[in-house]
């Protein structure tokens, strides 16, 4: 193993401060070679004891200017002498240090403050004991001039520099009394749009570093601080200890960052930084980490996670951050908990789904082109990741699309490329069998073919027999329907029911439904109700009840059913009927509906159902009542009646009653159905005599129209459900008014 891994991993383990996380770096990169770790281990010692040295060293400079001081009423003299490495109330150049602010890998950052000649604080940044090297010496006068060079009210100015007694650089900054911009995000509780603008400013500090030819290298929280001035918040990019000048525009040393060294944070760092040569670095670098910053900004969360990363090691490190691509910043929300989802919504005072609305479509795309690992897809420039969050926060279209299939698919080639050169002979070896098994695949389709027309002309021989069968069966079933009919109205009913049981394989269809209304007619009239019942059943099931016609095959089945006391039937066949005509416009049908469905008593589900037919054929009578024909009159106004009845409204029951009868239509069935109507609605309302009238009345015309139908049987043939009716309506009559108004069957 050579000296210079040995010196690159020693490099890297120092700038790494967590003892653990060195730790597991080491384990990574130095896997399988336990020399080589045992090697940096005494290097790592040897700089910690010379550290401890210059530690020594120091304490007595600061012990001196101490005592120096305290004759003069110095902060030292009322703090009393610190740590050996801490130098606050020391004196040096102008400058009293107050207090520690923080530390980075190769310098401390004191509270300082000038007297003269003139008072001010200032954050005084010195390089830490034993650190001192070429090296870091050399990226702190970077530092230096870095940030003198600059003026911008976004970043930190450089108010002196100097050294210490001890030879140590030191330079005075101005003091950004501030908070870390997520923290400060956070703490204030500022939306997606608050903290964009925020943002945008950070950008555009940037963007001036970079037309100074300098590029910071370490974008990330720590090193954008957020102050208030006059209220409002402005932020304040610091730390440019690791920038890199371009074009040779600071010392000769300027860009001096040796060969393998891991500079800057692993979390923030871009793919080409962390590939440690130090020689492919330039201000699409920064655009890298502003988008890891406004990632972070949006959902809280870094694209990869600092102890994931760390855990992994050196070579792990560097592997995910050049290959794996991180996950969009709406999909990286949608994978939180539940738990901190609604803490990251809550932060930034808005609720979770909102939130993902928020970042999805043009935000994701926003951040996923600066966090591109090909930087000549990313933003080319600060200014112009900060114009396509201007046009985000102004509703207009932004620069940031997705990539292409194409890209996406040239991507996945570069990091697999070993899979898909695999992959290419696998195919160049398919590609071959393909070109001799296709032949052969040919020749099997055209005996395929063959096979194929054999049987399709298989199927169509059989297809014609059937067709001819069904021919010969449907012949058959005309015959036999033919002589049965003859046999029926001979009254020969036996022998016509034995022809017209169907023929096996036969089915019946609209064409046969003439034969199964004349028979079930047939049927009911000589009182054969199961037959008749079985005929206009089978009617139904072939000739769909669709019109004011049809519902007559639907009446017939309704009255047997009632007279037979089949009630449950009824009830079924009733909700069926409403359904199926509820959207028909005929005003025939409303009415045919209304007596179908009344013929019992009917409940207040049922009744609801009804009021639209009712409406219907009221207003028919309304807007007709001029042009209307008698029979059509006297018959709605009958439907209205019993509806009028079955709803206990026996009062308006009576007044369609007597609509009926002014309609001057006398029909013998329909005249004693009305009177029944009016009769029991008269005893309802307790007006006895109009009961009886309509009684007596009743009684005549029965009577009469019973020896009628005896000396004219033929004359009455096809009316039978009405006069069945008149049955229903009249035991209905008896259980109501009793033994004294019972009219005669």
């Amino acid at each position: 193993m050579s000296a210079a891994k040995q010196h690159e991993l020693f490099d890297a383990a120092l700038e790494i401060p967590d003892r653990a996380q060195r730790s597991a770096m080491l384990d990574s990169a130095c896997a399988g070679d336990a020399g080589l770790r045992a090697r940096v281990e005494d290097l790592l010692a040897a700089h910690s004891r010379s550290e401890k040295f210059f530690s020594k060293f120091v304490t007595v400079v600061a012990q001196s200017a101490t005592a120096a001081l305290l004759s003069e009423g110095s902060p030292a003299g009322r703090s009393g002498s610190g740590p050996a490495e801490d130098l606050v109330g020391s004196q040096i150049g102008p400058y009293t240090l107050w207090q520690k602010l923080g530390e980075g890998g190769g310098g401390v950052v004191y509270l300082a403050e000038q007297k003269l000649p003139v008072r001010r604080r200032v954050a005084l940044k010195i390089i830490k004991p034993g650190m001192d090297t070429q090296a870091v010496i050399a990226r702190f006068a970077v530092e230096q001039q870095a940030l003198a060079m600059m003026d911008h009210p976004n970043i930190a100015r450089v108010l002196d520099a100097g050294v210490t007694q001890t030879g140590r650089p030191f330079f005075a900054m101005e003091l950004v009394q501030g908070q870390r911009i997520t923290d400060y995000c956070d703490e204030h509780g500022l939306d997606t749009r608050r903290r964009l603008e925020l943002f945008i400013q950070v950008c555009h500090a940037i963007q001036h570093a970079h037309q100074k030819g300098i590029i910071h290298r370490d974008i990330k929280p720590t090193n954008v601080l957020v102050t208030e001035h006059d209220g409002r918040p402005v932020p304040k990019v610091i730390d440019f200890g690791i920038a890199k000048a371009m074009e040779d525009k600071l010392t000769l040393q300027s860009g001096f960052t040796a060969h393998g060294l891991f500079i800057g944070t692993p979390t923030y760092m871009s793919p080409e930084q962390s590939k440690m040569s130090g020689m492919d670095v330039d201000t699409r670098s920064d655009i890298y980490s502003l988008g890891v910053l406004l990632y972070e900004l949006l959902i809280g969360k870094t694209p990869f996670e600092h102890a994931e990363l760390m855990a992994s090691g050196l070579d792990g490190m560097r592997r995910t951050i050049q290959e794996q691509e991180p996950r969009r910043p709406s999909a990286r929300l949608q994978a939180l908990s539940k738990a901190d989802l609604a803490a990251v919504a809550q932060r930034r005072q808005v609720d979770p789904p909102r939130l993902r609305a928020e970042l999805k479509g043009d935000l994701d795309w926003l951040v996923m082109r600066a966090l591109e690992k090909d930087r000549s897809r990313r933003y080319q420039t600060a200014n112009g990741l900060a114009l396509d969050v201007r046009r985000f926060l102004d509703s207009e279209p932004i620069t940031a699309r997705p990539p292409s299939r194409l890209y996406n698919l040239q991507k996945l080639v570069r990091r697999n490329k070993i899979v898909f050169a695999a992959a290419g002979m696998v195919i160049a070896t398919l590609v071959a069998g393909i070109m001799v098994s296709t032949k052969l695949w040919l020749k099997e389709r055209e005996a395929r073919r063959q096979l194929l027309a054999e049987q399709q002309q298989k199927i169509a021989l059989q297809q014609e027999a059937a067709r001819l069968d069904t021919l010969r069966l449907s012949a058959e079933q005309g015959r036999k329907i033919a002589e049965a009919m003859a046999l029926f109205r001979q009254g020969k009913l036996d022998q016509a029911d034995q022809l017209l049981e169907v023929t096996p394989g036969y089915q019946a269809g609209p064409e046969d439904a003439p034969m199964f209304r004349q028979t079930g007619d047939g049927d009911a009239e000589q009182g054969r109700w199961a037959k008749a019942l079985s005929r206009f059943t089978t009617l139904r099931q072939i000739n769909q009840p669709t019109n004011a016609l049809n519902i007559l095959d639907d009446f017939r089945i309704a009255v047997i059913l009632v007279d037979q006391g089949e009630i449950a039937q009824y009830q079924a066949l009733r909700r069926e009927t409403i359904a199926l005509y509820k959207n028909n416009p005929d005003p025939l049908v409303a009415g045919r509906v209304l007596r179908l469905c009344l013929l019992s008593q009917a409940d207040d589900h049922v009744l609801a159902a009804l009021q639209p037919f009712m409406d219907q054929t009221a207003l028919l009578i309304q807007n007709s009542a001029r042009k209307m024909d008698g029979q059509s009159m006297a018959w709605s106004a009958y439907s209205l009646a019993l509806m009028e009845y079955r709803s206990g409204n026996y009062a308006a029951a009576t007044n369609w009653c007597a609509t009926a009868f002014a309609a001057n239509q006398s029909l013998p069935y329909r005249d004693v159905c009305i009177q029944l109507i009016r009769a029991m609605a008269c005893a309802q309302l307790g007006e006895k005599e109009k009961a009886l009238a309509n009684v007596a009345d009743v009684r005549q015309k029965c009577a009469a129209e019973a020896k009628e139908m005896t000396l004219h049987p033929k004359q009455w043939r096809g009316f039978w459900f009405d006069w069945t009716i008149i049955r229903i309506l009249q035991r209905e009559a008896d259980a109501l008014l009793g033994d004294e108004f019972k009219v005669p069957k």
